[in-house]
Order: structure tokens, then C-alpha cells, then sequence
């Protein structure tokens, strides 16, 4: 523990901030995350490729999904990730079924028809880049026959009884990245079935993966819904007019004596949405 400690002191603030903000998120984010890999029936002792893999949280649960037979190679261009995520597969046990190669999506350094399945989870798809170059990299290490995968956040409710201020979040320039104005509705993430189509994916399929956490919340839950409330709106305030930044502030800070985290009747869901097809 201490070699990691010393680790993470040398990393980069942001780096280390946005890589603790996934593991303390983690619990809210698993069950979807399972019931998402559930719905793609893997292949038992298939190998697949996690791409973005971040901390290898994802590959852990697609490995248990392969089975002991099965493999998993997660890729990600940040080596502080790869570094914390072998630790994490050490821990649990995974250093013979998962490894972590270095490498960026847009150029993946593996030969045609590697795979059997590709999953990329909040990376290809999910940001203001033109989607098709990644996906067209996704679909050429994949054998024919196999799946491809991509899933990312899609909706949250985390602030009940307040709609309208929740809806002005929503419309910040934070509620609505990592899509940008700029790009048009054909850039959207919801409208992967068409990048699929234009793939030729077949029998392309869409499905929404929903979480929720009711109070009382024990500490884990309160941590990760207290690092999310953080990341999901960041700066969000300085658009919002005086009295909304006021009730965002009274709200979702934990120093505030209305937080809302400890409302008694608190309860918010929110959603993944995953697309996935054959590779022809």
C-alpha cells in the first residue's frame, strides 16, 4: 500500500483526483456496468479487448465474465492508470487472465481479427471527437463474428424536488459535455445506431442500464454520490443566474447545512446506455 501511496504523490493532481473519483464512484456504477456485459453473452474462454479501460475496473468484471478460461487485454493511454489498474487485478487475484498494454484508441497496436470482442466504456463514442476513425480501429481487430461494444453515461436525476433547477444544470455547458454545441445531433452518443449501421455492424442493438441509490445511504454510497454531484456539474454555477447558483451552492456542496445528500427521503437513479452489433 505504501508503494502506491508514493505513487499517487508523484502523479499529476489531476490525474490523481480524476483516478480516485473512479474508484470511489465504482459502487454506483458496477451493477450497470454487470448487467450491461450480461446482455452481450461473452463467449466462455473468449478474448477481448477493454478499450480506454481507465483503472481496469470494467476488465475485472469481463473477465469473471469470459470465466477462467477467457482473457481480457485492456488498453489506455495514460501509464498512471495502467500502473494503478495492475494493482487492482493483482489484488483481486486477475494477473493471469487480464494484461494492460499502453496505446491510444485512435491507432490500436494490434494486428486484424485479434479479438473476439471489443468493449470501450465511457471512451469511444463518448467526447466531442469525431466517432467513426475509432470505431472503424474497433471493428478491424475484431474477428468477423465478433461483438462490439460501446457504453457510456447517458441521464441522472440526482437532485429530487428540484426539476427546474436540475434541468438548468443539464443545460450548462458542464450538463451537457462531453458534447459540445458546436457538433451536430449526428455527434450525439444516442445516435450510435447510425454509426453502426454505416460500419455494417449487423444485428446492431441499443439498451439503457439504470442505477439508483435510496437514503439512507451508508458511507461508501455517500462518498461516491458526493464525488459525483462534484465531477457532473463542475463550474457549473457561473452560468446560472444568481438565484439558481445560489440553490446549486445550498444544495450540492457538503459543507452547506442543506446538502442534499442528507435529505432522510433522498433517492436519485441515473443511466448507461450501451450499443453493440456483430462484426461482419
Amino acid at each position: 500500500m505504501g508503494n502506491n501511496e508514493n505513487n499517487v504523490s508523484r502523479m499529476n493532481p489531476g490525474v490523481a483526483a480524476y483516478m480516485e473519483s473512479l474508484l470511489v464512484t465504482n459502487p454506483l456504477m458496477e451493477s450497470m456496468y454487470r448487467a450491461a456485459i450480461k446482455a452481450l453473452q461473452l463467449p466462455a474462454g473468449s478474448h477481448g479487448l477493454d478499450a480506454g479501460c481507465g483503472v481496469g475496473l470494467q476488465a475485472l468484471l469481463l473477465a469473471d465474465a469470459v470465466g477462467p478460461s477467457g482473457y481480457v487485454t485492456g488498453l489506455d493511454v495514460s501509464p498512471e492508470f495502467l500502473a494503478r489498474g495492475t494493482e487492482i487485478i493483482r489484488e483481486a487475484g486477475f494477473s493471469e487472465r487480464i494484461s494492460f498494454q499502453e496505446g491510444s484508441v485512435a491507432k490500436l497496436p494490434f494486428d486484424d481479427n485479434t479479438f473476439d470482442w471489443v468493449w470501450s466504456a465511457n471512451c469511444v463514442g463518448y467526447g466531442p471527437w469525431e466517432p467513426m476513425p475509432l470505431l472503424k480501429e474497433l471493428v478491424r481487430v475484431v474477428k468477423p463474428g465478433g461483438t462490439m461494444a460501446i457504453l457510456a453515461w447517458s441521464s441522472e436525476e440526482l437532485l429530487p424536488g428540484y426539476p427546474v433547477l436540475e434541468a438548468r444544470l443539464k443545460a450548462t455547458s458542464a450538463g451537457i459535455a462531453p458534447f459540445v454545441k458546436s457538433n451536430g445531433p449526428e455527434m450525439h452518443f444516442l445516435r450510435a445506431l447510425g454509426w453502426f449501421r454505416e460500419l455494417d455492424v449487423e444485428g446492431v442493438q441499443g439498451q439503457t442500464f439504470a442505477g439508483s441509490v435510496c437514503a439512507p445511504l451508508n458511507n461508501s454510497i455517500r462518498k461516491a454520490m458526493e464525488d459525483l454531484l462534484e465531477m457532473r456539474w463542475p463550474g457549473a454555477e457561473s452560468e446560472l443566474a444568481r438565484e439558481d447558483r445560489a440553490e446549486f451552492l445550498r444544495l450540492c456542496k457538503p459543507n452547506s447545512r442543506d446538502f442534499i445528500l442528507d435529505h432522510p427521503d433522498y433517492y436519485a437513479f441515473f443511466t448507461c446506455s450501451m450499443f453493440w452489433g456483430k462484426v461482419r
